[in-house]
């Protein structure tokens, strides 16, 4: 039921009196105790102390059932304050534990701790939690897997085994140094020097053949892969040579079976696979390298791991490699992309709102700012600072939560004006003139009436350095119903949208100089972060706060802080 775990306590029975109404609800309470530590890790040559949780990489997985709960302690005996964020879980009413640092609370300082309540819903499949300050997710992170309901079943045959695989980026010096140091002189941080396959980084880097993850199967076995993709920076192709495999599910919901090669993934995803172990049995390498559209600096690398068949005695000489799309090969990616719609049974229905009743237009862009240590000394193009927004407003994290200051009605930690369309209308994404180069700074949040139907368009801009942003919404998943290159039109894009079997998502990636489409209704009252998944973008601006007001009723409000919040300051 996972590394780190406490207990479980089954059947639990919660009593609740809401609006004065006695409703019982039961479900599984786990607990979970996590230790944020320096621990040493040596890969590529290089050894280097790193923050991880119970001293793994990646960190333990949590175990549970759909509409479980989960009780997780975080010591933190690191060095710097840290928080964690549950990667797709709604939270519903609970916007407490969702974890963005100075959003929903203050960081969980050296030698203090935090208990979250970490409330499932209708989520059911793989998620994953990670740290949500500034890049120490780089090394603080692990998968969720949530099972059906106790009675309940896969919308598939029931595999042999399942197992996780999490991708994500290593870097040789201390992440917290790289990104300060950038942040320090505006510049673009280096990137990762590899990536890996849970936790190592395969054959083809230095001192890394003889560590390879491995992953056994049986001849003929199918297998539940969950696949994480905890990359900081690039999105990611992935293949097993000589395997085909089905795609079933992405960001914890149910999709339409895609038999295919190869996946594309951004950072933030995660998908489930079925795999049936049906070659001849030997030594297959499974590989992951970035899909990349950018001028921007990236990892031009490949990890591998190698999938094993039992009963093998010796490797060949040769292990096969598969076949990826080229780093900038779009339609590869789009061909995938486009596929995935959700599965809309009987047991897994969707409801797209079709009224929507809240419309916001936000462009994307990477920006620049002046360079405030002088006249062309900092490290962005031409001297300047690098900057990056969402409706040309490049947002400045305060040192106050803004769920603190918002619940309580504190003065001065943020403005209640985003803007719902963007602040000038031009060629989004044929226009390259250093005339929308300017952001606005400020830390400015939306406000959404409860139960509104809303619809969200993000829209590439080709400012600065376009490229595909993985867009995140916290304590929501919505539905992806439009995507395509080119600028949205009010008229004529909404005749394209799929309105009948959407994905449920809760990261989706916008393509470079185009537009996505996404639908949900705001039922979840709370503050709630909405960014770009590459780290570098989000360091940098890319990032904005809804926050859901509440509804009518106690069940439609924001629930009671806890009592051991962090303290800021």
């Amino acid at each position: 039921m996972g590394l780190g775990k406490m207990g479980s306590m089954l059947g639990l029975l919660g009593i609740f009196l809401l609006d004065g109404l006695l409703l019982s609800m039961a479900y599984n309470v786990h607990r979970y105790s996590f230790i944020l530590k320096e621990t040493n890790f040596t890969r590529l040559c290089t050894t280097k102390p790193m923050l991880t949780v119970n001293g793994q990489f990646p960190g333990p997985i949590i175990t549970v059932r759909k509409g479980d709960r989960a009780f997780v302690n975080v010591h933190n005996k690191g060095k710097y304050g840290v928080t964690i964020h549950w990667h797709g879980v709604k939270q519903p009413q609970n916007p407490w534990s969702d974890g963005p640092e100075n959003i929903t609370q203050c960081p969980i300082q050296p030698g203090k701790n935090f208990t979250y309540e970490v409330i499932f819903s209708d989520e059911e499949g793989t998620l994953w939690w990670h740290a949500h300050s500034d890049w120490s997710r780089a090394t603080v992170h692990g998968p969720i897997v949530i099972l059906p309901e106790i009675g309940k079943s896969y919308p598939f045959p029931k595999p042999y085994a399942e197992k996780t695989i999490v991708l994500a980026s290593w870097f040789n010096t201390d992440v917290k140094e790289l990104i300060d140091d950038a942040m320090a002189i505006g510049g673009d941080p280096d990137p990762s020097d590899a990536f890996t396959i849970n936790g190592w980084p395969g054959a083809l880097y230095n001192c890394s053949n003889e560590t390879i993850s491995r992953l056994p199967v049986v001849f003929g076995k199918t297998y539940l892969l969950r696949l994480v993709s905890a990359v900081m920076n690039e999105e990611m192709f992935f293949a097993i040579a000589g395997h085909n495999f089905t795609v079933v599910a992405q960001d914890g919901a149910y999709i339409k079976p895609i038999p295919t090669s190869y996946i594309m993934i951004t950072p933030g995803q995660t998908m489930d696979i079925l795999l049936t172990a049906n070659q001849p049995p030997s030594y297959y390498y499974m590989a992951a390298r970035p899909f990349f559209e950018s001028g921007a600096p990236f990892d031009n690398t490949t990890t591998t791991a190698i999938l094993q068949y039992t009963n093998v005695i010796a490797a060949p000489t040769n292990i096969s490699m598969p076949t990826l799309p080229i780093q900038t090969d779009h339609d590869s990616a789009d061909n995938f992309t486009s596929k995935i719609k959700a599965l809309s049974s009987r047991d897994h229905p969707i409801s797209v709102p079709k009224n929507v009743t809240k419309h916001i237009l936000i462009t994307v862009s990477v920006n620049q700012l002046p360079c405030e240590l002088g006249a062309g000394l900092c490290g962005g193009p031409n001297g300047n600072r690098i900057s990056a927004s969402l409706n040309n407003i490049s947002f400045d994290t305060p040192t106050t939560d803004i769920l603190q200051a918002y619940y309580r009605s504190l003065p001065n930690v943020f403005d209640s004006d985003f803007p719902d369309q963007p602040p000038l209308f031009f060629n989004f994404s044929g226009v390259n003139s250093s005339t929308y180069l300017l952001p606005e700074v400020g830390t400015k949040v939306l406000l959404i009436e409860y139960g509104a139907s809303v619809e969200i368009v993000f829209q590439g801009t080709n400012v600065g350095n376009p490229e595909n942003h993985p867009m995140h919404l916290h304590g929501y998943s919505f539905y992806v119903v439009g995507s395509a290159y080119g600028n949205w039109n009010e008229t004529t894009s909404p005749a394209t949208y799929n309105l009948i079997d959407p994905p449920a998502v809760n990261t989706v990636g916008v393509p470079k100089n185009g537009w996505t489409a996404i639908r949900f209704v705001a039922d979840n009252p709370g503050v709630w972060f909405m960014h770009c998944h590459l780290e570098r973008h989000a360091s940098w601006g890319m990032d904005a706060v809804l926050i859901v007001k509440d509804g009518s009723s106690k069940r439609t409000s924001i629930r009671r802080p806890p009592r051991n919040l962090p303290i800021c300051g």
